[in-house]
């Protein structure tokens, strides 16, 4: 009984055009493919306080602007 496989035929990462390429060359090119990495997804960058949408929102109830030393500072800063 011969097993056969279900997989489709895939084609091939790298093909060759050139025939005058030696085996270091195409070596080269794959060590170089290679430290380009892998299927991952880039990460998310992170999301900056100045685009958050709590900025938006100066005060409530419970919380207003500070006064007097460092006043400048607190009003620009998220809490």
């Amino acid at each position: 009984m011969s097993e056969q496989s279900t997989a489709p035929e895939q084609a091939p990462l790298l093909r060759i055009v050139t025939p005058a390429t030696t085996p270091e060359e195409v070596a080269a090119i794959v060590a170089v493919l290679s430290a380009l990495g892998g299927g991952e997804a880039a990460p998310e960058p992170p999301r900056s306080e100045w685009a958050s949408p709590e900025r938006a929102v100066r005060s409530s109830p419970g919380r207003g602007l500070h006064a007097g030393r460092g006043a400048w500072r607190a009003s620009g800063l998220p809490r």
